[in-house]
């Protein structure tokens, strides 16, 4: 990435696990890139046992997850299919680089597309998208629900921002943060009591260790 990649603000209800997702365009160079990070969700950070911190599972769900990888598991395994069983909030932050402006490199465009992605794949029941193939690339959202005059805290600063928070499945916010960068964050909007979405550049980390 050649800009730093942004987060949210490090809280308490909050687990980064450094699991980033990342998009390239290319031709004879990279032309565009972003990394999207997720998070972990405790409702309740003080007492990680609470029944409040699960996600909701339904039965098959949670016979899959018992079953999922037969005995022995390495421990690594373990902790990861445990972690399955609490909210994530996926794709929460995006940092989009561009080498070149363009329309396609606009804080609204980028917003309008991370608010649609998070839609198209996490609330697929909710919006009564039941062929993934005919309705991924079908947008909800466009740049006419978007409010210009929005701010929010990047790094401790208060900034200019693009908001959507008219969807009653989500909250989006975007700020510019240099020529070719922009950062994005989409929350699902029943969680938006438990995070404070304001930005910070993530901690770097070495996984050659």
């Amino acid at each position: 990435m050649p800009v730093p990649v942004m987060g949210l603000v490090p809280q308490p209800t909050l687990e980064d696990d450094h699991m980033e997702s990342t998009m390239i365009s290319s031709m004879s160079e990279i032309s565009q890139m972003s990394v999207g990070v997720s998070y972990t969700l405790w409702r309740n950070p003080g007492d990680r046992s609470d029944p409040a911190n699960l996600a909701e599972l339904d039965e098959s769900m949670r016979r899959g997850l018992a079953g999922l990888f037969p005995a022995p598991r390495p421990r690594w395994l373990i902790e990861q299919v445990e972690r399955m069983r609490f909210p994530l909030l996926w794709e929460a932050v995006r940092t989009t680089w561009h080498r070149d402006a363009s329309e396609f490199s606009t804080v609204p465009r980028i917003l309008v597309e991370h608010a649609n992605y998070v839609l198209v794949n996490r609330f697929r029941t909710e919006l009564g998208l039941t062929d993934i193939g005919s309705h991924r690339f079908a947008y909800r959202l466009t740049e006419r629900v978007i409010n210009p005059r929005a701010t929010v805290t990047v790094d401790g600063i208060e900034s200019p921002a693009c908001e959507i928070d008219t969807d009653p499945f989500v909250y989006a916010v975007g700020a510019q943060l240099g020529p070719s960068t922009v950062v994005t964050a989409v929350v699902p909007r029943d969680e938006l009591d438990c995070v404070d979405v304001a930005f910070a550049q993530r901690a770097l980390v070495d996984r050659r260790s």
